[in-house]
C-alpha cells in the first residue's frame, strides 16, 4: 500500500492507498494504535480469559489487529506471567492460554469496562479521521442531486435548495402540508453524496468504549481489496449512513447509552449518522417539546460538535459531519423559533402540487406498476377533488393507484384503471363512496408552490 500525506494532526491515523482507494494504515506496533497505555493490553487479556486456547492470529482476527501488533500483545501478556504456551503449539505458531493471575487481571480489567470486541480508536483519532475524510469527499454536483431525486416531482428550485444543503454540508429544514414529500426528500437526497467513508467499530475514551460501528446502519463496502492486512482493520468501509427518527426520539435517544451490566455505551443515532444523513422525520409529534429539541439541536448544528457526559461526569466532545434533515407538517410558529430557524442552514416549503404535477405523478406511478390511465379517468380524479373540497397531496396518485392494485388483485383480474375501480379505490382510501356518475370538468386547482415530492 503506498503512502500519503495526511494533514498534519498528531491524532490523525497513517494513511495510504490502495489502488484508488485511500485507507487507514495498519499500526506496526502499540504505540501506532494511538492508544491509552494498557488499553490493547487489558482487551487482549479479557479475549484470552474468553477463549480457551488461542493463537496471535486468532487475535488478529477477534481484534482487528494488525500481525505486528497482535506479536507485541502476546510478548507483553507473556512478560506479565497473564499467558502462557501450550504444548500443543509449534515454535513459528504458538498456542497460549490464560493463567491464573492473568484471570484475576482480566476480571479486574472487566469490572471496569466489559467490552470485549474489535480493538477501539481513540476519540482523537476519530474526530481527526472524520475532519480529513469531509475536507477531501468528492464535491456533490447538480447532476448527482438531479439523479437521486429522480424519483420525486419537484421544482427546479426545490432540488437546487436540497443540492446546496448536502453539498455544503448544512441543515436543511423542510416544512409543508403532509404527504407532499417531505420525507421523501430527506431519505432519497442521501444518494446524492459521494464516495465511501471509514467507520470506526468503537471509540475509546481512556477505559470507556463507545460502540460505533451498527450493522442495521452501517452498510458495509464489501472487497476482497479491503480485508488487507496494510488496512487498520479496526475501521469499516461503508457507504454513507442514513439514519431516521421520528416520534420515538427523546432527549434521552440523543445521549450515549451506558449500560450496567456490559460496562460500555452505545452511540446515539445522530452520532451513528456521521458522515451521512441525519434525518428528523414529523418533527413535533415526539415525545418531548419541539423546543426542547430545537435547543438539543442547536449547539451541535452551528459548532458541528456534540458533548456528552459519562458515566463518571466527564464531558467528552464528539465532532459532528452530517447532513441534518428536519421535516415537518406544522406550522413553524407551532414548532420552532426565529433563533432556531436562523441557524438552519436552508429552509424548503413543499406545498400541495398543481393538477399539472398530480397528473405527472399519477401517469409515472400508474407506468411503474404496469396499468393503463384510459382517457377521462384523470380528469374525474381531479374534479373529484375540487367537488370534495380536498387539497390535492403528492402521496394520493400512489396511495389510490395501490388500492385499485389492491382490488383487481383480490378479484382475481389483471389491474384496470376502470371508473368503477377508482370508485372503490377512492371510498377505501378517504372513506366515503359515490356513486358512478359520469366525468365532470374540473376547473382545476391551482396552487403556487416551490415542489413536491412523490413517494
Amino acid at each position: 500500500m503506498d503512502n500519503t500525506s495526511p494533514l498534519k494532526d498528531p491524532n490523525m491515523p497513517a494513511l495510504g492507498r490502495l489502488g484508488e482507494i485511500v485507507c487507514p494504515r495498519a499500526p506496526a506496533n502499540i504505540a501506532e494504535a494511538k492508544l491509552d497505555e494498557g488499553a490493547l493490553i487489558d482487551l487482549a487479556a479479557k479475549y484470552a480469559m474468553a477463549s480457551n486456547r488461542f493463537a496471535a492470529d486468532n487475535m488478529c482476527d477477534r481484534l482487528r489487529i494488525s500481525p505486528p501488533v497482535a506479536a507485541e500483545v502476546c510478548s507483553a501478556l507473556l512478560t506479565e506471567g497473564w499467558i502462557e504456551t501450550t504444548m500443543s503449539g509449534t515454535k513459528e505458531r504458538p498456542i497460549y492460554r490464560i493463567t491464573d493471575s492473568g484471570r484475576r487481571h482480566a476480571e479486574r480489567a472487566m469490572e471496569v469496562n466489559g467490552y470485549l470486541g474489535p480493538a477501539p480508536v481513540s476519540l482523537e483519532s476519530y474526530a481527526a479521521m472524520l475532519r480529513w475524510e469531509f475536507a477531501h469527499s468528492p464535491e456533490v454536483k447538480p447532476k448527482h442531486v438531479t439523479d437521486a431525486l429522480a424519483g420525486l416531482v419537484l421544482t427546479p428550485k426545490a432540488i437546487e435548495m436540497a443540492g446546496l444543503a448536502v453539498s455544503s454540508g448544512r441543515s436543511l429544514f423542510v416544512y409543508g402540508p403532509s404527504g407532499n414529500g417531505k420525507s421523501s426528500i430527506g431519505r432519497q437526497i442521501q444518494k446524492a453524496m459521494q464516495g465511501d467513508i471509514w467507520i470506526p467499530y468503537c471509540i475509546s475514551v481512556r477505559n470507556d468504549v463507545i460502540r460505533l460501528f451498527d450493522e442495521q446502519v452501517h452498510q458495509r463496502v464489501e472487497s476482497d481489496a479491503l480485508k488487507s492486512p496494510a488496512i487498520d482493520q479496526r475501521f469499516v468501509r461503508c457507504k454513507r449512513p442514513m439514519v431516521v427518527v421520528g416520534g420515538e426520539l427523546t432527549l434521552e435517544y440523543l445521549d450515549l447509552i451506558y449500560s450496567p451490566s456490559l460496562r460500555f455505551y452505545e452511540a446515539p443515532p445522530h452520532l451513528k449518522a456521521n458522515g451521512g444523513v441525519f434525518l428528523v422525520d414529523d418533527f413535533g409529534r415526539e415525545r418531548v417539546s419541539p423546543h426542547q429539541l430545537l435547543n438539543r439541536f442547536i449547539t451541535p448544528m452551528e459548532h458541528q460538535v456534540d458533548y456528552f457526559t459519562l458515566s463518571t461526569g466527564q464531558k467528552i466532545a464528539v465532532p459532528l459531519r452530517q447532513v441534518l434533515i428536519i421535516a415537518t407538517n406544522l406550522s413553524l410558529e407551532t414548532v420552532t423559533d426565529p433563533a432556531f430557524l436562523r441557524r438552519m442552514g436552508y429552509r424548503l416549503l413543499l406545498e400541495a402540487p398543481t393538477p399539472d404535477q398530480y397528473t405527472q405523478i399519477f401517469h409515472g406511478y400508474a407506468a411503474k406498476i404496469g396499468a393503463q390511465v384510459p382517457p377521462g379517468i384523470l380528469e374525474g380524479i381531479l374534479a373529484r377533488y375540487e367537488r370534495e373540497g380536498r387539497e390535492l397531496r403528492a402521496c394520493e396518485p400512489r396511495d389510490i393507484l395501490e388500492r385499485a392494485k389492491d382490488i383487481c388483485r383480490f378479484r382475481g383480474k389483471p389491474i384496470e384503471l376502470s371508473e368503477e375501480v377508482i370508485n372503490l379505490a377512492w371510498a377505501g382510501y378517504f372513506g366515503n363512496y359515490v356513486p358512478k356518475r359520469g366525468a365532470a370538468e374540473g376547473a382545476g386547482i391551482q396552487l403556487g408552490n416551490l415542489g413536491h415530492g412523490a413517494t
